[in-house]
């Protein structure tokens, strides 16, 4: 990876890791009596093995003007195999913490194994690692496409990816030490939210440069959806993370709003994560992978456009539906409630454009999985938006809320719609990355789609059953007036349903290892010579010819 980069670019990386481990032995020395004091020692092992990465190649033969012909790869093929990696991890401390709610006792004697410690190990490791890498380099290999334009350079790119996963590592490593700012979904503390900053600043500024490179007058609307994205996520951290540190050396911070501000402030930051991270992103992958793997056009420009725009403005409104029935004022309440429910119009429509693409194409979907994964994503985005919209309605949402049927609506978009995508989008990927005819094996992807299926189904129809019963018993009362049931015998009845989750999440993990080993398979076969590529940039692929 070194040998792509310039004699410029390589020295550059050397200053850049050595101001990160200067930066770490900072954060070590401040908080030698501060728990950050371990993070800034990740810090400094981060940064070394980067440089002696960089400098290992330093002496290689620089790359040619010849390399400005071929679009550049090197980190999408990278996040790729990290994203698989950080999945099986995140998924298997996942399917660890439901076995632990069955079987509370499956856990050793340690305040790093507890289930407070490792929920949010599960969450921000499947979310932002397995989900932020696979958007991050699935990103970068669309823009070039659809713009005809090579990235601008060649470091950009893989500051953007090494330094993102620097972020992951102080998450999960900060949990398990018990640094967390109590917050969904924003767990990690103040010098883990700073240096995203500058990560996810340098991401907009490189997708930006590429697109205004771009041989192509129309921007593809996978585009917008990518900067959608990147530019609303970075507006939410940095408004929901605005804190002040205790002090340098110390990793707890206060945050700057309070009581039903910091309420309002959490969940605006928390829908809109789901909006723009775990949807928007996604889309614009399903608008670039679902088309090219059915080898049809997009059913309807004219919906994709109309879909971006309603997604785009009704979701920065709807984060109040989860605060029903607080000290939230009404009228916000309401305003969620109503922007949700306008919601699924656009969210309907993206649905149905993939779907009605693979209209007239049914064959390719029932002899090939990996169109497969990508159809099943789309019904499961349509079922979670419709979901998403009913439970905001507020006597719906009196049943719902606090129960495991939230879990469920959750995983039946992280599950059946996120995970597809990517499960899809990576089988499309991988082969064309590698210069290969296909995946290793065609078999295992197919073990891979049944699994995942069977997988989801179990888990999302548990919880369902799960979250609905836990409703109707915490609001059953006797002819006395007061509760049927204890919460303890909600907890008795939960455990059939707790562990049929676990199970299910056992499927879908073993489904995510095989993908992992096809993966790899399939790069080690892949041939040492790449054939000439037939996909570069506009410009200079005309000149060859």
């Amino acid at each position: 990876m070194v040998a792509g980069l310039t004699k410029n670019e390589r020295q550059l990386a050397i200053v850049l890791s050595l101001l990160m481990a200067l930066f770490g032995l900072a954060m070590a020395v401040a908080g030698r009596d501060d728990p950050i004091g371990g993070q800034g020692f990740i810090v400094i092992a981060y940064a070394l093995v980067v440089m002696c990465a960089v400098i290992t190649g330093y002496y290689l033969p620089e790359p040619g003007e010849d390399r400005l012909s071929e679009y550049y790869d090197d980190p999408t093929r990278v996040g790729i195999i990290l994203a698989m990696v950080w999945g099986v991890i995140a998924m298997f401390v996942g399917d660890w913490v439901s076995w632990l709610l069955a079987f509370p006792d499956m856990t050793f004697d340690a305040a790093w194994a507890s289930f407070g410690r490792l929920r949010p190990v599960h969450t921000s490791g499947v979310i932002f690692a397995f989900g932020g890498n696979a958007l991050i380099a699935t990103s970068f290999h669309v823009v070039q496409r659809t713009s005809r334009a090579r990235l601008p350079d060649q470091l950009t790119p893989w500051f953007v990816l090494v330094g993102y996963n620097l972020f992951c590592l102080l998450a999960v490593t900060g949990y398990l030490a018990g640094i967390t700012q109590s917050k969904e979904y924003a767990e990690p503390e103040w010098y883990a939210d700073i240096w995203l900053v500058v990560v996810w600043v340098t991401y907009f500024v490189l997708y930006i440069r590429t697109l205004a490179r771009r041989k192509e007058p129309h921007i593809y609307v996978a585009n917008w959806y990518y900067m959608a994205f990147i530019l609303v996520v970075a507006l939410l951290h940095i408004v929901n993370n605005l804190a002040v540190p205790v002090s340098f050396g110390h990793a707890k911070s206060y945050s700057l709003f309070a009581g039903v501000q910091d309420a309002m402030t959490e969940w605006w930051y928390g829908h809109n994560a789901v909006a723009f991270f775990l949807t928007a992103g996604f889309l614009g992958m399903m608008y670039y992978y679902l088309p090219k793997r059915a080898n049809r056009p997009i059913y309807s420009y004219r919906m994709s456009i109309i879909g971006f725009w309603g997604i785009t403005f009704f979701y920065m409104w709807a984060g109040s539906h989860h605060l029903h029935y607080t000290a939230l004022p009404l009228w916000v309440q309401n305003l969620g409630m109503t922007f949700s429910l306008m919601l699924l119009i656009p969210s309907w429509i993206a649905a149905a454009n993939a779907l009605l693409t693979l209209n007239g194409a049914w064959e390719k979907v029932r002899d090939d999985a990996t169109l497969r994964f990508m159809m099943v994503a789309a019904v499961f985005y349509g079922l979670s938006t419709f979901e998403g919209s009913f439970m905001a309605i507020r006597p719906v949402n009196a049943l719902s809320h606090y129960t495991d049927w939230t879990v469920g609506h959750v995983h039946a978009g992280t599950l059946g719609w996120v995970s597809m995508i990517v499960f899809g989008s990576f089988y499309s990927l991988v082969p064309w990355m590698w210069k290969r005819e296909r995946m290793y094996s065609g078999r295992l992807v197919e073990v891979h789609f049944w699994l995942a299926m069977a997988g989801t189904l179990v888990y999302v129809f548990s919880m369902w059953n799960s979250g609905i019963i836990q409703g109707l018993m915490w609001r059953s009362y006797n002819d006395s007036g007061t509760l049927a049931y204890s919460f303890v015998d909600s907890l008795v009845a939960m455990h059939p349903y707790y562990i049929a989750r676990a199970v299910g999440g056992a499927l879908f993990l073993a489904g995510a290892v095989i993908c992992l080993y096809n993966i790899l398979m399939t790069i080690r076969e892949a041939p040492e010579q790449r054939s000439p590529a037939t996909d570069a940039p506009l410009a200079l692929r005309g000149a060859a010819e």
